[in-house]
């Protein structure tokens, strides 16, 4: 089995409809019949449907203990799947809704994380991510919380949300913030907005990987740029074939972004909803074992993850 690493996935989004209900049931919460087709997967029809589902789906998550039972769900599936290493995107956004201390949510993610290492292996690690559509004021607020309780297991700062709202220019005190205390830092664009998202991205931040970033194969000048600076794209084609950005695996710009010389990595996004997973993601990429092995190297490279444990990752990649 190739050994593989992941550095693009969210942590609501990874809930599988097993565990979904198992929460519910656990908060005494009842989930909605319509959230899940005959098949018992979620039911969604386009991306605001998708949303819809997704927020949904968080209603089962009521207490700590849940959010440090989902990151272990994960972890332990990836790694089943040959995964070493997995860095989730998560918000304190919902805990702190639901009056979860930023602590007490990271101590349960850490234990989470803690848990699938002893019992399988698998290094499991942290991206704080604002949400877009919330403003700029709550994406810096968030990075002053962040900064002031360090982590180990924190070691970057993101943004998801809704790629049409704000400028990238709007988020660069946070993103500022971050950089200058040494997290990495990544954003989503170039997915739903086209190659235009991607070139304020890397103009106006200081990021080192672009998330999903697919639609900068429209713009030839974009890819060579990209590979120039060494920019590191978190392709998720599943997600990208599932919310209709194009037909089929074989429309995916993957295969041009690679021929380009962009550096690229294979990631899993909201798995469950869209019927994907991190190993299915590499066995459809379409590409040869050789290819797939560099490729989980770029990934451990480009993580945000300590040289020591990078390294050591890397080592234990070796064929």
């Amino acid at each position: 089995m190739i050994p593989k690493a992941e550095i693009h996935c969210h942590l609501e989004g990874s809930i599988p409809p097993v565990l979904a209900r198992e929460l519910a049931l656990r908060n005494g919460i009842e989930l909605p019949a319509n959230l899940f087709d005959s098949r018992g997967t979620y039911a969604w029809t386009d991306f605001w449907s998708f949303l819809d589902a997704y927020d949904r789906v968080c209603t089962a998550l009521k207490t700590a203990r849940d959010f440090g039972d989902v990151i272990y769900s994960y972890l332990v599936g990836a790694a089943r799947e040959g995964a070493v290493y997995v860095e989730m995107f998560c918000s304190p956004e919902r805990p702190a809704a639901l009056g979860i201390s930023y602590t007490d949510w990271l101590a349960a993610l850490a234990d989470g994380i803690d848990r699938a290492q002893r019992e399988h292996g698998i290094v499991g690690r942290i991206i704080v991510i604002c949400i877009r559509h919330l403003g700029p004021e709550r994406a810096l607020a968030m990075v002053e919380t962040m900064v002031a309780t360090p982590h180990p297991y924190v070691v970057g700062f993101g943004m998801g949300g809704d790629e049409a709202k704000f400028a990238p220019r709007d988020f660069a005190p946070a993103y500022r913030m971050a950089h200058e205390h040494g997290y990495g830092c990544t954003v989503h664009a170039g997915e739903v907005v086209g190659p235009e998202s991607v070139w304020a991205a890397i103009r106006d931040l200081p990021v080192t990987r672009i998330g999903h970033g697919v639609r900068s194969a429209d713009d030839p000048a974009l890819m060579a740029e990209l590979a120039r600076r060494g920019v590191v794209l978190e392709v998720c084609p599943g997600s990208n074939v599932a919310l209709g950005l194009y037909p089929d695996r074989a429309s995916h710009p993957l295969h041009r972004l690679i021929d380009a010389g962009v550096r690229v990595t294979l990631n899993s996004d909201d798995p469950p909803f869209f019927h994907t997973t991190l190993g299915m993601e590499y066995d459809l990429a379409g590409l040869g074992e050789k290819e797939l092995r560099a490729i989980a190297r770029t990934t451990i490279e480009a993580s945000f993850a300590d040289e020591a444990t990078k390294q050591r990752l890397l080592r234990g990649m070796t064929p």
